[in-house]
């Protein structure tokens, strides 16, 4: 079986409980402390087992793989993708099952991780999770006052377009929110608003 870490806690003596999404459900399991057992960290794509034990509630993570990536080794992308991975859990924690969207949308946003500007997959994506989930906002109507948005628009949690005004934040170039939203494309937007967006993200998916 295979998934990402999107979540770890450490418990008594440095036994740990892993949170793994896979292609159809989000597994809680636990894995215990040894000097044999590979380096797992968040973020890492795993090949593994769940084994059932009678002495506990939660299934064991035993025989785990890392598969890794090149870009796993670039100290800045992997602290994004960290980041980038940790919303899922705070996202999909109280779900026990789900279809592979999720998981798909990780891997996609993985192959290209090393390729791009790493920021600029992560808010790609998170267009493409608004969607699915039937969240997106994408008629320029004014989340505050309901008002048709002309000019710059400013984009809350959840992409929720506002007017500068109403929101007393600066905004995006409209024609370049447009293209985001609409083809799930930063190409035109400069890197400060790149950066603005990922915080943005950072706030909750």
């Amino acid at each position: 079986m295979q998934g990402y870490i999107i979540n770890i806690n450490r418990v008594k003596d440095e036994d740990l409980i892993v949170t793994v999404l896979t292609s159809n459900s989000i597994k809680t399991l636990y894995r215990f402390y040894g000097a044999r057992h590979s380096t797992i960290n968040l973020g890492y794509k795993i090949d593994f087992e769940s084994q059932h034990s009678l002495k506990s509630s939660i299934s064991q993570l035993r025989n785990i793989l890392h598969l890794a990536e090149q870009w796993n080794k670039d100290f800045n992308r992997m602290y994004i993708w960290q980041a980038y991975v940790r919303l899922f859990y705070l996202h999909l924690k109280d779900i026990d099952t789900l279809d592979s969207f999720y998981f798909d949308l990780l891997e996609s946003s993985s192959m290209l991780w090393g390729k791009q500007n790493p920021k600029r997959v992560a808010i790609e994506s998170y267009v493409k999770l608004l969607e699915y989930e039937g969240r997106m906002r994408d008629d320029f109507i004014c989340f505050a006052c309901e008002e048709a948005i002309q000019g710059r628009v400013a984009l809350l949690r959840g992409f929720l377009p506002i007017h500068q005004s109403c929101a007393n934040m600066d905004g995006y170039d409209f024609l370049h929110v447009r293209e985001l939203l609409e083809n799930k494309s930063t190409l035109h937007m400069e890197e400060n608003d790149v950066d603005r967006l990922w915080k943005t993200i950072l706030q909750g998916l």
